[in-house]
């Protein structure tokens, strides 16, 4: 009956997290992929998914996804997007609910995959390493976290660049 039991338990599990994959990711499409370079270094890759490759990212269902070659700790990630947000967004302070977010990074090794995902309806900004979710925000400014790497003052412009123009 125990084994019965876990079995049904499992099943339940994986449809779960196969539907919840499935519907952060059905409204999206693949826009554009680049190498992700840090001090001349490439440590790996960002892809661009947008509902409408030609639209503005502000306007829409967006995701970011970083494939990393290289280990990185995760305090490079919490001081780069603390600083990249400070740079792009005029009111922002530490109290910002995106920082919720940045508190949310795990160091990476080779071959992990970071998931920066924006759901414009629910207004829901979620990450999540190797598939697996790590928190998400609800907050009407949430996409604004992506002006760490779309906003005037972007981590690399040529990134920006690749990223935005099909």
């Amino acid at each position: 009956m125990n084994s019965n039991l876990n079995k049904k338990i499992f099943l339940f599990c994986a449809i779960n997290l196969l539907v919840g994959i499935h519907v952060v990711h059905a409204n999206v499409q693949t826009c554009q992929n680049a190498p992700l370079i840090v001090t001349g270094k490439v440590i790996g890759s960002v892809t661009y998914f947008a509902e409408d490759c030609k639209k503005n990212w502000e306007n829409q269902n967006i995701r970011l996804d970083f494939s990393y070659r290289q280990n990185i700790p995760e305090w490079a990630f919490k001081r780069a997007a603390t600083h990249f947000l400070k740079k792009n967004i005029a009111d922002f302070s530490y109290n910002s609910p995106l920082n919720n977010i940045t508190e949310l990074y795990h160091p990476v090794k080779k071959g992990d995959l970071y998931s920066l995902s924006y759901n414009q309806n629910s207004n829901t900004l979620t990450l999540s390493l190797n598939q697996k979710t790590l928190g998400a925000i609800t907050d009407k400014k949430a996409n604004q976290y992506f002006k760490i790497w779309f906003g005037s003052s972007p981590f690399n412009a040529k990134l920006k660049q690749q990223l935005l123009n099909p």
